[in-house]
């Protein structure tokens, strides 16, 4: 018998895993590079995927599967802190979609995103450069803390149930929990289509950057 149910469609982990992906790609570059380096805009680039990805993503949470929808998210501050008491006593309640510490995670990263988006928009506009670019830092400052957290929340998790849940957005599937229920379908096509979405996307910013010029021409 089958101990796990379908909880994560398919256009969720794609996201998951491109958002992720993204962070730490434009992260690094700017790291590693400088600002009058070849690979630098790199990074401006992949900020604007990344803002993509999360405009999909919020469109998604209204219309998306039971658990890909922000309806079935735990936004209660009352949860919230009972949830991460519960924590230290390790009687942390069991959930099939996202738990009141992943759910804030979750639009806590997406909100930070877009003002990364944003932020870096309007400092390569010279409009109050500085006051944005400290702006931009401590959106990403912030954005490494909350990772961090929701990192280690899947770490107290696994061991606490000795269940591997960082892997749910692998396959999509979770323990069965008593009187909670799946979802019937994956939405593959939409999966797909968000994939093609975003590789479309990809190819035209790469396509319209002039490297000789060091200038992205869109719109």
């Amino acid at each position: 018998m089958n101990s796990k149910i379908r909880v994560y469609d398919l256009p969720t982990r794609f996201f998951h895993w491109m958002f992720a992906g993204c962070f730490l790609s434009s992260f690094f570059i700017a790291k590693l590079y400088e600002d009058d380096s070849a690979a630098y805009p790199y990074h401006m680039i992949i900020g604007l995927v990344l803002s993509l990805l999360v405009i999909l993503r919020i469109v998604w949470g209204f219309c998306g599967s039971r658990y890909a929808r922000f309806s079935s998210f735990e936004f209660s501050p009352a949860k919230l802190f009972n949830y991460l008491k519960a924590i230290v006593h390790r009687k942390t309640a069991e959930h099939l979609g996202h738990n009141p510490a992943s759910s804030w995670a979750s639009v806590a990263m997406m909100f930070l995103a877009l003002c990364l988006g944003f932020t870096g928009l309007m400092m390569t506009q010279n409009i109050n450069k500085e006051f944005f670019e400290d702006l931009h830092e401590l959106c990403v400052n912030v954005f490494i803390v909350v990772v961090i957290a929701h990192i280690l929340g899947i770490i107290i998790h696994s061991l606490q149930y000795r269940d591997a849940i960082g892997l749910s957005m692998v396959h999509g599937r979770k323990k069965i929990i008593a009187g909670q229920t799946g979802i019937d379908r994956s939405h593959s096509i939409v999966g797909f289509l968000f994939l093609i979405i975003i590789l479309v996307f990809v190819a035209y910013l790469v396509a319209s950057y002039d490297s000789n010029q060091r200038q992205l021409n869109i719109l």
